[in-house]
């Protein structure tokens, strides 16, 4: 009607592209911390200093500038974006399916009939929890693939297939892609806390405000996921450790489950050695979720945009294609009546 604009929703599956992009861009900004905090929470050097060959040729890095400096003196520059085709796909699944999962079962909440108005922190981080759980199942395979990318020596680098295959047929079999699964599922709490805070930080340092700026967002996005990485750091490297190859020491025996590798970590290494790549997984953090509660609403802006855009293209052609119609219809209309 004349006087009103129809305003364009986006579907889940819009939002999740929308999502995904945001954090596939994100993500290629900061890779490099990605395989530097990788590397550095895969490596075990014992409180007990070895000679043996194995740990005189395994670098240890010490920090992030010194893991940095290793893998570029090692590898050249490209060193620092090993893997990175399989992170980036791994990164798309991984959010286009949280965010499309997540839309759905928000959506399926707000329309039963104990919803409120809004939803509270706690529904909040349950939706959350399970929009990431689901998300999980689907895509934990891409993750396995990209740690074993990462983790490569430069002598026996492999692509995205032959590294997947190298998981198939290792001990596991097939189930060797969904090695962690049980510490992702867990680790599900790390986005569910990310966006609680968010919504909580944001109603203290900005009561009242719907709209934020760039840099307000930013800040409260890392704010967000450096308080959900502390929290969730020990699972973290459990995790990368269930996914890597065994260290050297396990003398290629795989980790059964995440608690081994925790028992483990502090029998070599010492209870801190949990938190190891703290520094790295910190920064990235900080980086990707800022960029991304930063750009996801533009980014939804634009596939609105976009959609917006094919929808009315697509009714145009379907009015001329109508017109045409008609009007072949009324030109042969007098010669089916003679």
């Amino acid at each position: 009607m004349a006087g009103q604009s129809k305003q364009v929703r986006l579907s889940p599956w819009g939002s999740a592209l929308a999502g995904a992009t945001g954090a596939v861009l994100a993500n290629a900004m900061v890779y490099p911390l990605d395989i530097v905090k990788t590397k550095i929470q895969v490596q075990v050097k014992s409180r007990k200093e070895t000679n043996d060959a194995v740990s005189q040729a395994t670098p240890h890095y010490d920090s992030t500038l010194d893991a940095i400096h290793k893998i570029v003196q090692a590898e050249g520059v490209g060193g620092l974006y090993s893997g990175i085709n399989g992170a980036l796909i791994g990164v798309a699944s991984t959010n286009f399916a949280y965010f499309y999962w997540y839309s759905i079962v928000r959506a399926i909440y707000m329309s039963s009939s104990r919803a409120s108005k809004q939803p509270g922190t706690a529904i909040e981080l349950s939706l959350g929890a399970v929009a990431g759980a689901i998300a999980q199942i689907f895509t934990i395979p891409v993750s396995v693939v990209t740690t074993r990318q990462q983790t490569q020596t430069k002598e026996d680098k492999k692509g995205l297939l032959e590294t997947a295959q190298e998981v198939v047929h290792g001990e596991d079999g097939w189930p060797g892609l969904w090695r962690g699964l049980k510490a992702s599922l867990v680790l599900v709490v790390n986005p569910a806390i990310t966006y609680g805070a968010y919504q909580r930080l944001k109603d203290i340092l900005f009561p009242g405000k719907t709209n934020l700026r760039p840099w307000e967002a930013f800040v409260l996005g890392a704010m967000s996921k450096a308080l959900a990485t502390l929290a969730t750091q020990p699972l973290i490297v459990a995790k990368v450790g269930l996914q890597s190859k065994p260290p050297p020491a396990r003398q290629g025996k795989p980790f059964k489950g995440f608690i081994e590798v925790m028992q483990f970590i502090i029998e070599h290494e010492g209870p801190l050695a949990l938190f190891k790549g703290i520094g790295p997984q910190v920064l990235k953090g900080l980086l990707v979720q800022g960029l991304l509660m930063m750009t996801k609403e533009r980014m939804e802006l634009l596939f609105t945009l976009f959609f917006a855009f094919v929808r009315k293209l697509k009714d145009e052609r379907l009015k001329k294609y109508a017109e045409k119609a008609a009007t072949t219809a009324k030109t042969s209309l007098p010669v089916t009546l003679k």
